[in-house]
């Protein structure tokens, strides 16, 4: 960990802490110490007042009997800027400037004076609410707050003050390690907040609450310590909109937007992203009290014909699995069920047995005894008028005898939200046993943790980090120069690109196919005007002599030579009879993230069916095949309706050809598509039959006054 970082983590376990500022928010930040039962020293810096809460005030910083290691700033951003260069000053390890009024406004300049004055002391903020330490008792928060203090948890790192006091009065029984909002992040960030959670061994997760990421190779950096170390990361990323807005010319760019991005960063680092706030402390719950699952096959008990369908619905829909029971399990079960039950799994024990905790523990005993990855109830535990909940605790009791005799991954779950009351969550938690509340987000949640136990052997850890970003120098406007397709064809056919056997001909040259060409043929014309040449008539198909081809020549040179030149070339190609699909293999350039390889479901109708994944470069071999496999229309090179399969393999070398190409060009090539690249029949292949390819024009040093290894070259 770096100094900053260091302090940030003496910020958090603090021997003093000091209140400056607002005597109300100083109050109440007293009054939550107290209450949590921080142990440590409590200090108050106030101007005009004696006293706040039974404590002394201080009139000066400089007054303080000692450096404290936290501080907590309630006032204007004006004022906060020297508050916080007197306490850097002094010694302070962190502090949180509660304060808005920077950046967040466009007030950058004071932001600026404010991480000048902060030194290396771990600033928390501005524009934030606070950190809460739940295992050590400690709150620099302004405001109340809920949840109970644990000796393990999940820690939230949230950019949203109010999100983050929200998450702390959940009525989901989620273990809160660390509360931690960190606003306009002008001096630590995500990644730093990150790597010092992973430094407790107590934290059983991390959730992110985040809009963006600032810097990205920083993120990459903290997410593989959590890697390493075991720590899940769960991801809940709003504010979905595209990074930036300059218009670009090829399909690919137009169709992985910054959020696609960030899914592609979340998936190669194994972070699960959730889609909604419920899913996110769900998933966290599960993750905290039961772990990582290691399979797809579940056990389900449920006293409901109603819930078993609701349950192997949505199941299906996650690609989980019900194993059959074993012939003895089946006996057995038979024996202490009625006639009425039907013995399977899922299995409605119905209501023969309810309420009789003993022949209920047996049952679900036997069950549990099946091949199952985890084993969930399926109860809705209702209160009646005078809260009265006896009648389902019995169920209650059961299954957590059977968890306790069998030692496996198990979870209840209520069809409604508020379906499993605080003291019997309490109860579960205690038992191992994780209550997710809500069928949907409960399913939510399971086919995330799944998702992590089964990507952690896959990608684990990135491949040693590219240099694949543009370098941009200042507001220097890169130019850029478009390939013509002859020519960017040429290119990549020497990365192992295949491509139609062709010929580039001018309009009055005599031979036009030679002796190898074998027809039927296309002809296109050749320029770097033209971006997609189907909107202008420059592609003809099915031509099947030179006679034929000539004409077309001449008929398209009269409809094109004003726009495109007299002079202008053409292409004539042997067709690619026989695809099975179409898809676009494409490069698209983001300032933040890099180079990423965009894999779609291609044609002309490419924007209108948005088919598409992005993975981001370098890339493994694994990466480009479950991109290709998440498509919707893998189906088609899957043998669709009867139809031939697709040749898959030679797909995924294409792909390999176009990341290696990219790799090799990655400090000039701002976009690329390969569109279509006709899919053949299993074992023939698959043909790149357009090619589209920009990069940045060379320069030299002295038109930038930049060294020559900062180039583009």
């Amino acid at each position: 960990m770096n100094l900053k970082q260091e302090n940030l983590k003496r910020m958090l376990m603090p021997r003093h802490v000091v209140f400056i500022g607002n005597q109300n928010i100083v109050r109440q930040g007293i009054i939550n110490c107290k209450k949590i039962g921080y142990k440590g020293e409590i200090y108050v810096v106030h101007q005009t007042l004696d006293e706040i809460e039974g404590i002394p005030c201080c009139k000066s910083i400089n007054a303080l009997p000692a450096a404290p290691d936290a501080a907590f700033i309630a006032v204007r951003g004006d004022r906060a800027v020297q508050v916080i260069r007197e306490l850097a000053m002094l010694g302070t390890s962190g502090c949180v400037c509660y304060a808005a009024g920077f950046s967040e406004i466009g007030n950058k300049e004071l932001e600026k004076d404010l991480v000048e004055a902060a030194g290396n002391m771990a600033l928390v903020g501005p524009n934030c609410y606070g950190v809460i330490n739940y295992l050590d008792q400690v709150p620099l928060w302004p405001d109340r707050h809920g949840t109970s203090v644990s000796d393990k948890g999940v820690a939230i790192i949230s950019q949203s003050g109010n999100t983050s006091l929200n998450i702390t009065m959940n009525d989901r029984s989620l273990p809160l390690a660390y509360v931690l909002s960190i606003g306009n992040q002008s001096v630590l960030d995500v990644a730093d907040y990150m790597e010092v959670m992973c430094e407790d061994p107590r934290v059983t997760a991390i959730g992110l609450h985040i809009e963006g990421l600032a810097d990205i190779e920083a993120f990459i950096r903290a997410s593989k310590i959590a890697l390493k170390k075991g720590v899940p990361v769960v991801a809940f990323k709003t504010g979905v909109s595209e990074i930036g807005s300059q218009l670009t010319m090829s399909h690919t760019s137009s169709l992985a937007g910054a959020d696609d991005l960030y899914q592609a960063l979340f998936k190669r680092l194994n972070i699960c992203r959730v889609d909604s706030l419920s899913a996110f402390l769900e998933t966290l719950k599960l993750f905290s009290v039961t772990g990582p699952l290691r399979g797809r096959n579940l056990g389900v008990l449920t006293c409901s014909g109603g819930e078993s369908t609701i349950t192997a619905d949505l199941a299906a829909e996650k690609g989980f699995s019900f194993p059959g029971l074993n012939a003895g399990q089946r006996k057995e079960l038979e024996s202490q069920l009625t006639e009425f039950e039907h013995v399977s799994n899922p299995l409605d024990y119905n209501t023969s047995i309810w309420g009789k905790e003993a022949e209920l523990a047996k049952c679900f005993i036997t069950f549990m005894q099946g091949p199952f990855d985890v084993t969930l109830l399926i109860l809705d535990l209702l209160e009646m008028d005078n809260g009265n909940i006896q009648p389902w605790e019995a169920s209650i009791n059961a299954f957590i005898e059977a968890r306790k005799k069998m030692k496996l991954p198990a979870a209840v779950i209520s069809v409604l939200p508020e379906g499993i009351p605080a003291v019997i969550r309490e109860k579960l938690i205690a038992a191992g046993i994780t209550p997710l509340q809500g069928i949907t987000e409960a399913f939510n949640a399971i086919s995330a943790v799944t998702r992590y136990r089964e990507r952690k052997s896959l990608y684990s850890f990135m491949e040693k980090d590219a240099p694949v970003k543009l370098l941009l120098c200042g507001n220097q406007q890169v130019q850029a120069i478009t390939l013509d397709e002859w020519h960017g064809k040429q290119e990549i056919l020497s990365y192992g690109m295949k491509i139609p056997r062709g010929k580039l001909v001018s309009l009055n040259d005599e031979d036009l196919i030679g002796k190898d060409l074998e027809g039927p043929f296309v002809v296109k014309a050749v320029s770097t005007e033209i971006a997609h040449k189907t909107d202008i008539g420059a592609v003809i198909l099915n031509l099947n002599n030179e006679k034929e081809i000539r004409k077309a020549l001449v008929q398209m040179h009269k409809n094109l030579a004003h726009q495109l030149g007299h002079d202008m070339k053409f292409l004539i190609e042997e067709m690619v009879p026989g695809a099975v699909a179409e898809l676009n293999i494409g490069i698209k350039r983001d300032d933040q993230f890099g180079l990423a390889l965009v894999i779609s479901m291609g044609g002309e109708f490419v924007n209108l069916v948005h088919d598409s994944v992005p993975v981001l470069l370098p890339c493994r071999r694994e990466e480009i095949v479950e991109a290709l496999h998440s498509l919707k229309g893998i189906k088609l090179l899957k043998g669709y309706r009867g139809r031939p399969k697709g040749d898959i393999e030679a797909v995924v070398k294409a792909a390999e050809s176009v990341a290696a190409y990219a790799a090799a060009n990655w400090n000039r090539l701002l976009e690329m598509d390969i569109n279509p690249l006709l899919v053949l029949p299993e074992g023939q292949g698959a043909v790149a039959v357009d090619a589209f390819i920009r990069k940045a024009h060379p320069i030299k040093a002295e038109d930038m006054n930049i060294p020559e290894d900062k180039l583009l070259l």
